[in-house]
Order: structure tokens, then sequence, then C-alpha cells
């Protein structure tokens, strides 16, 4: 079977959910492509305030809200011998909440909300292939469960493959992976936990341990807390040689940390534990003639501060009008793939530095453990620091200029406290301040800013 349509979206989660919702409320013709039935499991259930104004730009925010997710008011920190927590109801934030979520409900609810507002949503179908003529995507061949499949023409193609990244890593082999982060996580799910004491309400905990790695731990709906352990590959290594399983390195981590382990009195463990690698990377480029990467398939971040569904949902909103900027007639083509690259890769590496700061600039973590997360040179090859901390760092017009290193420069800013923030954690230097939507002249990129209303789209600078 050969079909054709004006945009084809690989992958259902919520950067190619979100995109999906944005072009087929514009009457654009939307295929998706997912291998999966959702619902599906998958790891990531806190989420960031800042994701609050794409709900509400998809239409999605109300259906969110009324599903029962915990409600996150805020965050706290044991953190290198301090405590402190994080409350979103502080001045200047985009929400002053946003959830805990069982991913795999919250990720169902957002596919079947493009569903219903037009985009032709195709479960266990999966992408097999990008034709790519003259550089330029233009054909993808795919397959479903019961044996269906063909190929299928587009305008326009979002890779939302997630980590498998089917195009930019699998085809175009265009994926880089950082030195930094190259972390082990391992979680499981627990029933009967006490409340943490002194939190916002339904706030995560975050705690480091005494020398490597740090903890985790997340309320959900259903009555579970989901509680992992972060820590580096070699160290993650040595404790399970030592240990001889992977749930008794679990185990004596949660045993190291006081303030979790009065929480897990008297609780008990209800999953077996899933393991997973959290590598950093990204990719040469984020966009090419035909085609936009978004979410994991074009970047993947360490899981610290929470950033995963943001920055998918983010990328899924700046592709999507991206394309109808030009499918409209708007925007010239390679003008909106420049607004895309410049904006993500700019929301990426903004993040990439504010996660290796908040690991190095605190204290009472071993030595090996506070390298290995910090931005090696190569890492840095590529980074454009002062483009990307311009809106944190207000007036930092001489970091051009600065006669040492640049990062170094930068992680020295970041400890300063900003004005009516404690000193702890990044002095209030929190995530959603630094990714404003680029939805006036003044945060333009290439010329473009998003235009929200009546659908989204990109606008020319006046």
């Amino acid at each position: 079977m050969r079909e054709r349509t004006q945009v084809l979206i690989a992958g259902g989660g919520p950067a190619g959910a979100t995109a999906a919702t944005l072009l087929a409320q514009q009457g654009i013709d939307v295929v998706l492509l997912e291998r999966e039935r959702f619902p599906r499991y998958h790891i990531g259930e806190s989420l960031l305030p800042s994701l609050l104004p794409v709900l509400d730009i998809m239409g999605a925010r109300e259906t969110v809200e009324q599903h029962g997710f915990v409600r996150k008011t805020g965050a706290f920190y044991g953190w290198g011998g301090q405590e402190w927590a994080l409350r979103f109801d502080d001045p200047a934030r985009p929400a002053g909440h946003s959830f805990q979520v069982v991913r795999s409900q919250f990720d169902h609810l957002l596919l079947q909300h493009a569903r219903h507002q037009g985009a032709d949503v195709r479960e266990e179908s999966q992408l097999r292939r990008i034709a790519l003529s003259d550089g330029r995507a233009t054909t993808a061949s795919w397959s479903a469960g019961d044996g269906r499949g063909g190929e299928i023409d587009f305008t326009h193609l979002i890779d939302a493959t997630g980590r498998a990244g089917m195009l930019g890593a699998r085809q175009l082999r265009a994926r880089r992976v950082h030195d930094v982060f190259r972390n082990v996580a391992a979680w499981g799910y627990w029933r009967g936990a006490a409340a943490l004491p002194d939190a916002p309400e339904g706030a995560i905990g975050v705690f480091s341990l005494p020398d490597h790695g740090w903890l985790w731990a997340i309320p959900l709906h259903d009555g579970t807390l989901s509680v992992g352990l972060v820590t580096d590959k070699r160290s993650f290594n040595q404790a399970k040689d030592t240990h001889g399983s992977i749930d008794a390195v679990y185990h004596e981590a949660l045993a190291r940390c006081p303030l979790l382990a009065r929480m897990l009195e008297g609780a008990r463990q209800v999953s077996a534990l899933k393991v997973e690698s959290d590598y950093s990377y990204t990719s040469d480029a984020f966009c090419g003639p035909g085609y936009y990467l978004a979410g994991d398939a074009a970047c993947f971040l360490d899981p610290l501060l929470s950033t995963g569904v943001h920055l998918a949902m983010y990328s899924g909103l700046l592709s999507a009008a991206s394309i109808a900027g030009t499918l409209h007639g708007e925007v010239d083509e390679a003008d909106a793939r420049r607004f895309y690259q410049t904006t993500y890769q700019n929301a990426y590496e903004r993040l990439l530095v504010l996660v290796s700061a908040f690991y190095r600039i605190h204290d009472g973590r071993d030595a090996y453990f506070r390298q290995a997360q910090a931005l090696s040179h190569r890492d840095q090859q590529g980074l454009r620091l002062h483009e990307s901390f311009l809106n944190i760092i207000t007036g930092e017009e001489d970091l051009h200029d600065a006669q040492q290193d640049r990062l170094n420069s930068l992680y020295e800013k970041l400890r300063t406290p900003l004005t009516g923030h404690r000193a702890q954690g990044l002095g209030g230097h929190g995530t959603s301040q630094m990714l404003p939507l680029p939805a006036t002249p003044d945060h333009a990129a290439a010329g473009l800013y998003l235009c929200l209303t009546p659908y989204a789209t990109l606008r020319p600078i006046p």
C-alpha cells in the first residue's frame, strides 16, 4: 500500500503527540506511527511546571488536570549536607504546580488527545526505513503487527522515536555521546511509604549519597512511591561486584540515606527493579531537509532535574510551529529549520550545563563521581555557551572575553543566588526560568518567533 500525507510523525510519546495535536488542529494532514500499543510502561514520572503552558496551547490541560495525578507543588533536596525546599508558587514561575504522573497513563492521554484532534494515529505500526532523495527525507516504509505495511510519502517528517533514533542515530549516524553523565539508574516501586516531612505537597525528593550517586522518591496517584538510584557506571559495577547483585546495591544505597530510609520504614517493595543506562548525547543537527528530530531522538540528558518530558513537548511544539509556518507559506523552510535548530539546541545546552553545575557546585560527594558528572573539554566543543546563557546570567556580556575557562565562569555565576532566593541549590536558577517560549520578538531566533494564536506557527520579526 502506498499513501501520501503532509506530515509523518514517527513515535507517539510526548514529543510526537504534541506535534501531532498542534498540526492536526490546523487542518494539516498528519499520520502518526507508533510501534507499541498504548498504554505502555515508560520511566520519567516527575514533570516540570514549565510544560503546563504547552498543555494549554494543545488544549490538553483540563484532561490532564482531571485525571487525578499527584499535584507536584515543588521539590525537596537533601544534597551535599544541605536540605532545602523549592516551591513552584514563587513569583515569575510559569505555573504554581506540575504533576507526578504514571507515564503510561499520561502518554496515553496525550496520544488520545492527538487522535481526537484529527491526527491519524496508528498504533502497533513500526517505521522501518526512511528514504532520502538528494538528501531530503521523502518516503518511509512501515509495517504493522497484523502483517499490513507499505510506503508513505510525506512533505515533512518528525522523528520522535526516542532514544532509538530511527533517522538521526540509525540511518544518518549523527549522534554524539557526551563524556558526561555515563550513569546507571536502578529503580522500583514501593507501597506504604511515609510522606516526606517538611516538603511541598506532592514534591519529588532528591537525595545525594555521601560517595557515589543520588536517589529519587516520587509519589504517584496509584499509592506507590517510585524510588530510584543513579550512580556512575564504574561505581555501579564495582558495587555490584562487592554486594553480589543489583538488588543488594539498591537496598544498600537506600540504607545510607537516613531521610529516605525513614520514609520506607514499614513500606514494601511491590515491583522488580528496572535498570537503564542514562548516557547523555546530542545530534550533529536537530533537523535537515524534510525532517525534524524531536525529544530523545535529538538529544538526551541526565534525569537529575526532571527535564525529559519538558524537552520532548517543547520540541514537539517547536517542530509543529516550524512545519506549519512553512506549509502556510508564512516563512521560508530553511529559515524555519534555523529557528528550530537554534531554539531547541539552546534549550538543551542550557540544561546540559545546568545539570553539570548542580553536580559540581555541591560538596559532600566523592571526587571521582563529581569528575564523572562534569563536562569535559570534548563535551564543550560546539556548545554556544554565551548565546545559551544570556537569559540566565543577565548582562554577562563579557563571557566571550573571560580569561578563565568559560564553563568555570558560568558555574561561579550560578553559585550566586538570584534576588529573593536562598543560596542553596543553584541560587534560584531553576529550569522554568531557563526555558521561556520564544513567543515574542525579543526572544526571536533566526529572525523568527512563535505565534500561538490562532494556531502555533512562526512569524518573522516585524
